[in-house]
């Protein structure tokens, strides 16, 4: 297999298949997936599955500024959960929060000790001079590898104290991606008053002061806010819809979005993307997206514990296309309340074709919210693998 270090580079320049490519037409994501049997539950009940997939394909691989014509299928307007797929914002806006600070204080740098106050009751201090809770140092280089490796939600939480409410969604906003809505922080209960209000974040040096947010933040852009029948709190059930009124939120497309300025910035997207990022900090941050867990040095992961499908919700289905050894699949999934979401950018090393794909889809067969059982192992992996599968056989045609 490729090093990932050398995958980075490649990803980071225009591909260069062998010979030119015709550019793809908008294709028909329905009937693609209809080829897998294991698609047609969902696509039978696609609105009442919240199904969107967003297919982006180059249009001139060998141009200087490339294209991309992508293929959708799905209400773009139906509210979907992103989940842990959010936190591929929060990692960006994390890094060039880092590199500003970096230019007024040269001691703020990825592998800086990292001092977090407490403020809420029950708080306590999060010290540098001890490790993380895995035995490796508190540093944002830990950090966002653990955020985007095993998605770890405690790292993503950091990433909110270091910028505000207000800080991650203005860095999203001046990015071009308007649809993003960053509430909160994630497997921490606060209340909207709380994840306004940020703690103190010290980094080498450089303090980072408690701050309360004042931005406004709706989700008027979806419809289908209220989710499911009922919901568990508190070990009862509660009748009603779970309102997302309150919930992070970005559409599908942008989300692609976001990952494809981080990946390809030699893409034409009509945003400003990412541009201030700087080359080392993005080579870092490529090659987690990338990396698998058991590959991973620092953190290390336990592949009997930590699959290599784990975080990486098409790799399977993939793999059956394009061989393990010349196959990288870089993306940040997420799932939680019966939503599961993959944000990927797939790459043959053999002739560098790749493709950007996004899925979302909801199963919940009870309708119960927070009840733990939503359907993930019986409906939406088989969805997942299938639908991986029949998309990388549609673009790289069938396996050689």
């Amino acid at each position: 297999m490729l090093p990932v270090a050398l995958l980075c580079l490649v990803v980071a320049l225009p591909q260069s298949p062998s010979q030119p490519v015709p550019a793809p037409a908008p294709r028909d994501l329905a009937a693609i997936l209809r080829a897998e049997p294991a698609c047609a539950a969902v696509l039978d009940r696609a609105k009442e599955h919240r199904l969107q997939i967003v297919l982006a394909e180059f249009a001139d691989p060998l141009a200087k500024q490339p294209k991309l014509v992508k293929s959708r299928l799905g209400d773009p307007q139906q509210y979907f959960y992103p989940a842990s797929a959010i936190k591929l914002c929060a990692a960006v806006a994390a890094l060039l929060a880092l590199q500003d600070a970096a230019g007024r204080d040269p001691s703020v740098t990825l592998d800086a000790p990292v001092v977090i106050a407490p403020r809420f009751r029950g708080d306590a201090r999060i010290d540098a001079d001890a490790t993380d809770v895995d035995g490796g140092p508190l540093t944002f280089r830990h950090l966002l590898r653990k955020l985007v490796l095993v998605s770890d939600n405690a790292a993503h939480n950091h990433c909110v104290e270091l910028l505000g409410q207000d800080g991650l969604n203005r860095r999203m906003w001046e990015a071009g991606f308007a649809s993003a809505r960053l509430w909160h922080r994630l497997s921490e209960a606060r209340t909207p008053d709380e994840n306004r209000q940020t703690r103190e974040v010290r980094v080498g040096e450089m303090v980072f002061p408690a701050r309360e947010a004042g931005i406004g933040l709706a989700n008027d852009g979806w419809v289908e806010l209220d989710v499911g029948a009922s919901s568990m709190q508190g070990g009862k059930r509660v009748d009603g819809p779970m309102s997302f009124a309150q919930k992070n939120a970005i559409a599908l497309d942008e989300l692609q979005d976001v990952l494809v300025a981080v990946m390809r910035p030699d893409v034409v997207l009509g945003k400003r993307g990412f541009p201030d990022l700087s080359r080392a900090h993005r080579r870092f941050l490529v090659q987690a997206l990338g990396e698998l867990p058991r590959e991973s040095a620092n953190p290390k992961y336990d592949p009997a514990k930590t699959p290599d499908h784990a975080c990486k919700f098409v790799l399977r289905g993939v793999r059956d296309v394009v061989p393990a050894d010349t196959l990288r699949v870089y993306d940040k999934i997420g799932r939680a309340y019966g939503f599961s979401t993959e944000n990927a950018y797939v790459v043959d090393a053999r002739d560098g074709r790749s493709f950007f794909l996004a899925i979302t889809l909801y199963t919940n067969a009870d309708g119960v919210l927070n009840d733990d059982t939503y359907g993930y192992e019986d409906v939406a992996d088989p969805f997942l693998d299938a639908a991986g599968r029949a998309i990388a056989r549609a673009v790289f045609g069938p396996p050689r």
